[in-house]
């Protein structure tokens, strides 16, 4: 969606950037690994890069402007992020929301957008015969938008982001924690005191002539990257970008701004109770450094050896010694002009935080006396080498890092630098950042409570400052944003509004598929793909919650998390370090219906890493240490979970879809009843009874052939004993015969979250992928959908919403979820059942041929990465789909027709036999549904 991830990105960003010449210092057998690229400019400013990558027929395109919330105005908060939504609403030539049509006729991947508080960047990729369109479509928002926005459009799309803002800020635990920070860190002068998504009052002020003002002083060439990555024609792509972003004119000078680094004179200690935590959690923030900073090398080396792992000082001691906590998150969040260390520890119910923060100190002074081995320091590079291969490949990786040099190191050749730069930070460097940033230095400490447990917070710690939105029935701006602009379109010196024709149609070759059958049982199915030099993998112990106890949910989520805390001839840390060593990931995790062993490792190190999977698999430790860990761990994940609303929602409506006598009504962590009631003892139990290699799938992808493959499972094909392993037979559940209204009351809240829906079909039913072709125009085609056209588009009620159809094996269900302003829940609701109930009789000929162009066009980029390519096997070996699944796909798609949509709609969209779930405040929303027309809704906790 269109969305606010700045934070998830820079991180990836800067894990891309940092670390693949542990070949060059280490003379492996690996080459060194390069991003070639091409690089110019335009007369007008305008920069660009160009990278050529034609391993499939794809390409992605990447427009970012060097402006985020740290060149707004003071009481104009929020403005970069609600301009990054405008953008993608019409333009001159494209159309009111023309981009997200064409995304989904051309076959896209559904074009985005993020904010960060220095940059916002569009980006999509699409099949390369698009590459033309998306050229013109990037120029037309760039140099043809502004006049096509009115009062009417910024009015929604105010709307829009302010529903942003409660999902994500202030209807979620620990929402307004960076708010806190950020205001008290950063001076009110400083362009890092507000935070990027902004105040709801700032955004409530802003002005069509704001939006102008700030359109005219930021989005123009000389101020904006333009990145293409892909299977393209430099040649010809040089052409376009000529053609169709020559003519934009340049803007004013765009002034350097300079370095802006924070010094703290005192702690700041600040507490706050917060409505929806369940949980105490303290966050201590010390100012640091910004982007490529020398020092942010050996930082970042400190924050992964400090908190991750076994070996992490503060792990040992707040995890392992102490147990206040399941889990310690630090890490640097490094921008332009400065940057902030974060240590962020939630810790167990009813943990008073001076106890944590005695943890953090006496931590800090073990690691003053231990340091930093190089062992370990080798060990993290190890790590970052690989991660650094992971966010190659995808054309969109690449693009992302290309430009994320440009903009904040003046070139994309400053990977060459910064390589150099990561292999050189020794052990005394990690010491010394540590002394000069942390140590006995003025920080941040902010402590979020639960409500009535003040008692909790760190000693002198005073009340922060937290606005909390006021929601008053009839209050909202109304609008009408479908209100046509008028205006004389901007000149050009050839005819825009016809949209350029495809080019040549790319020939999408499936991956190859191979498969063998091992003599204990083990089935195999592998792509060979030799892009970049990894291998991600995943071994599937089918079973998962389907063969638990029932008073014993939980048991195969916890066995999954304990296989990989040791073996029995290694402890826990010696098996992570032997892990980290080969620069490799295995992790282990559950599901309803398997236990699943994934790893992600280069090349080079693949029959090692098998070797230790097999070490995991078949040699359990049965650690009572870290089975104890792992208890308290879920029963924290069981307490945080009752404070979400989209937690509450997920787990209500399992129970309602599936029924008391399904095993799936449950959520797979268990309940606290159940989870305490686990003993080590069951989990041996479950580990003799259901692992076994007759059930089990392993699923492998990247530079690794099928020899190699099954050379490196032999030894765990001779030692690892095939038992049978007996499935229950599962209920078939049923869709209600008439709709029911159900409510859970969360006092206060400022959304509700919706969940609409019925056990619908399994993956494996002849109607499944016809199904699923027929919701595309309901819900499942982003912003080309009904629902997110009415809903965000039209109505501005909501940030997002999708309807889907889910199975496996099993009978999944059919649903809608969104999250509505709380006093819409009515209206939304309401809305959201007429548009189910009109969708097939309205269907026509327009939104099947959207339809069948995005789901034919998107094949070309349906298994670019390696995970895509993962995903398709564990397709193929759960559901027994033919190999060329997706091409037989194709022709179903092709072959559809407008009265097959509407017999599919009649079928399985009744609007009137479904569940209605709503998660919000009671209080004010409940007796209002009434009027539904589905009798007294339910209240699901009195």
């Amino acid at each position: 969606m269109k969305s606010f991830q700045f934070l998830a990105l820079s991180i990836l960003l800067l894990t891309v950037s940092v670390s693949h010449a542990q070949n060059d210092k280490k003379k492996t057998e690996s080459k060194e690994f390069k991003v070639e690229f091409e690089q110019f400019t335009l007369d007008n400013g305008l920069k660009v890069i160009l990278h050529i990558d034609q391993s499939d027929p794809v390409v992605a395109v990447a427009l970012t402007s060097h402006v985020g919330s740290a060149r707004e105005k003071t009481g104009r908060t929020g403005f970069a992020h609600l301009f990054e939504h405008l953008l993608f609403l019409e333009s001159e030539n494209l159309g009111k929301g023309g981009l997200d049509k064409m995304s989904a006729r051309i076959g896209g991947s559904g074009a985005n957008g993020s904010t960060s508080r220095d940059r916002t960047n569009y980006y999509q990729t699409v099949p390369k015969d698009a590459l033309e369109k998306m050229i013109w479509a990037e120029a037309d928002k760039l140099g043809y938008f502004i006049n096509t926005v009115t009062d009417p459009v910024l009015a929604k799309e105010k709307q829009v982001v302010k529903n942003e803002k409660r999902q994500s800020y202030d209807n979620k635990p620990y929402g307004n924690n960076f708010s806190v920070i950020n205001s008290n860190l950063y001076p009110a002068n400083h362009p890092y005191h507000w935070e990027v998504i902004g105040s709801l009052e700032d955004l409530q002020n802003a002005s069509l002539q704001d939006v102008k003002e700030f359109y005219n002083r930021w989005y123009v060439p000389n101020n904006v990257t333009l990145t293409i990555a892909g299977d393209i024609d430099v040649k010809q792509t040089k052409a376009w970008v000529e053609k169709y972003f020559g003519e934009i004119k340049r803007g004013e000078a765009i002034p350097k701004m300079e370095k802006q680094l924070v010094t703290l004179t005192e702690t700041k200690k600040l507490y706050h109770e917060d409505n929806f935590a369940r949980l105490p959690q303290l966050t201590l923030t010390w100012p640091s450094v910004y982007e490529y900073h020398p020092d942010s090398y050996a930082l970042e080396v400190l924050a992964t050896y400090l908190a991750k792992g076994k070996k992490a000082p503060l792990y040992k001691t707040l995890v392992e010694d102490k147990k206040l906590t399941d889990e310690v998150e630090l890490s640097q969040y490094n921008s332009e002009l400065a940057g902030q260390y974060i240590l962020n520890i939630v810790a167990f119910d009813k943990t008073n935080l001076n106890s944590v923060m005695d943890g953090v100190n006496e931590a800090f002074k073990n690691f003053e006396k231990e340091g930093i081995s190089t062992q370990d320091l080798n060990r993290i590079k190890a790590g970052q080498e690989t991660a650094f291969y992971s966010g190659l490949s995808s054309v969109l990786g690449k693009g992302f890092q290309l430009a994320q040099y440009q903009i904040f190191a003046g070139s994309p050749d400053y990977i060459n630098q910064d390589v150099k730069k990561i292999l050189a930070v020794t052990t005394e460097d990690v010491m010394r950042v540590y002394k000069k940033y942390l140590k006995d230095q003025h920080f941040i400490a902010t402590s979020f409570v639960p409500k009535g447990q003040a008692n909790l917070v760190l000693k002198g710690s005073v009340v922060a400052k937290v606005v909390e939105e006021k929601i008053v029935e009839g209050k909202e701006d109304t609008f009408d944003a479908s209100i046509a602009a008028t205006y004389t379109k901007t000149p050009s010196s050839f005819d825009r509004s016809t949209e350029p024709a495809y080019g040549e149609s790319p020939s999408v070759v499936l991956p190859s598929v191979w498969k063998s059958k091992l003599s204990s049982g083990l089935s195999i199915f592998g792509i060979e793909n030799k892009e970049v030099p990894l291998v991600q993998f995943q071994f599937q112990l089918k079973g998962g919650m389907l063969l638990e106890n029932r008073s014993k949910i939980g048991v195969s989520k916890m066995l999954s998390e304990l296989m990989t805390k040791g073996t029995k001839n290694k402890t826990p840390e010696q098996l992570e370090n032997a892990i980290e060593s080969l620069g490799a990931t295995i992790k282990a995790s559950a599901t309803d219906e398997s236990i699943i062993i994934k790893g992600n490792t280069l090349a080079k190190n693949y029959a090692e890493t098998i070797k230790l999977v097999q070490e995991i698999l078949l040699q359990p430790r049965w650690d009572v240490k870290e089975f104890e860990l792992i208890k308290q761990s879920t029963l924290s994940q069981i307490q945080q979970q009752k404070a979400d609303p989209n937690n509450i929602a997920r787990n209500e409506f399992r129970k309602l879809v599936y029924g008391k006598e399904s095993i799936l009504s449950n959520n797979r962590i268990g309940t606290e009843s159940s989870v305490n009631d686990i003993t080590l003892d069951d989990l041996k139990a479950y580990y003799n009874l259901n692992i076994s290699p007759a059930v089990t799938d392993f699923q492998i992808v990247g530079a690794v052939s099928k020899a190699e493959v099954n050379r490196s499972l032999a030894d765990l094909n001779k030692n690892w004993k095939s038992k049978k392993v007996t499935f229950p037979t599962m209920k078939i559940v049923e869709a209600p015969q008439s709709s029911k209204i159900y409510f859970y009351d969360v006092p206060g809240a400022k959304q509700s979250v919706i969940r609409i829906g019925y056990p619908a079909l399994a993956a494996t039913d002849a109607d499944f992928y016809p199904a699923s072709i027929m919701n595309y125009r309901l819900g499942g085609g982003g912003f080309t959908s009904q629902l997110t056209q009415e809903l965000r588009e039209g109505k501005g009620y909501t940030y997002g919403i999708a309807s889907s159809f889910d199975g496996s094996t099993t009978k999944g269900p059919f649903s809608i979820s969104s999250g509505v302003r709380s006093n819409v829940t009515y209206e939304s609701v309401n809305l959201i059942k007429d548009i189910v109930a009109q969708y097939g009789p309205t269907f026509n000929a327009n939104d099947l041929e959207v339809t069948k162009s995005y789901l034919i066009k998107s094949n070309a980029r349906a298994f670019e990465t390696m995970g895509s390519k993962l995903n398709m096997l564990y397709d193929i070996s759960n559901y027994n789909f033919p190999d060329d699944y997706a091409k037989q796909r194709e022709n179903i798609v092709k072959n559809i027709s407008i009265d097959d949509i509407k017999k599919l709609s009649e079928k399985y969209l009744n609007a009137n036999k479904m569940i209605y779930l709503i998660v919000g405040d009671a209080e004010t929303q409940l007796k209002k549904l009434e009027q539904i027309g589905f009798g007294t809704p339910i209240l699901l906790n009195k």
